[in-house]
């Protein structure tokens, strides 16, 4: 039995200032704000969403912004960098829109049958665009700022740095139903279900990487997606028989949660694919509230006016 993952869900990291973010991943990349709510462990800070129009789950990149914080560094332990899918063909297009931005960029590098842009964000944060020869089928991210024919269309892969993959690897294909797909190098890279861009996870143990520390820059967790409240019951239960330690089922408004971590110490959480972002706000308005869960409803007036202004 596995847990019936279908791919990624979201990915959480850790900035420091918010509107730099916001302006860098709405405006440079071209992704949709789609939620703006707090930190549910701690409400003082935004938890800031972009992805898809709709706010597709495998589409969503989050953030904790904490100003002032200082920068970590990506290496072994953590969930590495994040890979958007964009169409085959387009990476001149994003190397010569990060140059005039201003953008830190690497060389486009091959990886497996695709080209791999890598890059960072503001905070330091590894990212990267991956002209995939396969079919992807997700609408790009509208964008005033990039053209549709080039935009980004949610995610790839997410990577984890390891010293030694193969306990991940047990916990990837044992419990939650991945198969490994392709070798190269210091690289496997694992899929679910029908696979494809948006299910893929990597793992890399290149012995010249740094030991990852938190802080701004780094990614918090990778969460995957299952269809409902049942499967996540489920997906509970099987890890849990499978000796992990896994977090009761958490309501996070737009989800429900799961949270574990995977034996090289990886924060993974299973989240369900509803209800979905547009519960308090219509599609077209998302983002344009502060979206607190009811918990913290009744205290909307002394949180909004603690948290810095985006607009």
């Amino acid at each position: 039995m596995n847990t019936n993952v279908t791919g990624l869900h979201h990915i959480t990291a850790i900035a420091s200032d918010p509107r730099q973010n916001l302006d860098f991943y709405t405006k440079v990349l071209g992704l949709r704000f789609v939620k703006k709510s707090v930190n549910q462990d701690d409400p003082g800070t935004y938890h800031l969403y972009y992805g898809d129009y709709a706010a597709s789950p495998g589409t969503i990149l989050t953030f904790f912004p904490w100003a002032g914080l200082r920068r970590g560094r990506p290496g072994t332990g953590q969930a590495y960098a994040t890979a958007f899918s964009v169409p085959e063909g387009s990476l001149p297009y994003w190397q010569e829109r990060l140059t005039r931005l201003g953008v830190k960029q690497e060389q486009v590098e091959k990886r497996f049958n695709d080209e791999v842009l890598p890059f960072a964000d503001p905070d330091g944060l590894r990212l990267e665009l991956i002209a995939t020869s396969e079919t992807d089928a997700r609408p790009a991210a509208p964008s005033k700022d990039v053209p549709a024919g080039f935009g980004i269309r949610g995610f790839h892969s997410s990577t984890l740095a390891l010293t030694d993959p193969s306990a991940t690897a047990q916990v990837l294909t044992k419990s939650m139903g991945y198969k490994l797909v392709s070798e190269s190098g210091h690289r496997t890279r694992y899929t679910v279900g029908p696979g494809g861009p948006g299910t893929y996870v990597d793992l890399l143990t290149d012995p010249a990487l740094p030991r990852g520390l938190n802080g701004a820059g780094t990614i918090h967790h990778v969460a995957f997606r299952v269809a409902d409240e049942a499967a996540e019951v489920a997906a509970r239960n099987i890890l849990l028989k499978d000796g992990l330690q896994v977090s009761p089922v958490i309501d996070r408004a737009y989800f429900k949660s799961i949270y574990y971590r995977e034996p090289a110490g990886v924060l993974f959480e299973i989240a369900t694919d509803g209800p979905g972002f547009a519960i308090d706000e219509p599609l077209d308005q998302l983002a344009t509230k502060l979206g607190l869960p009811p918990h913290l409803e009744p205290h909307r007036t002394a949180i909004e006016a603690a948290l810095p202004k985006l607009d």
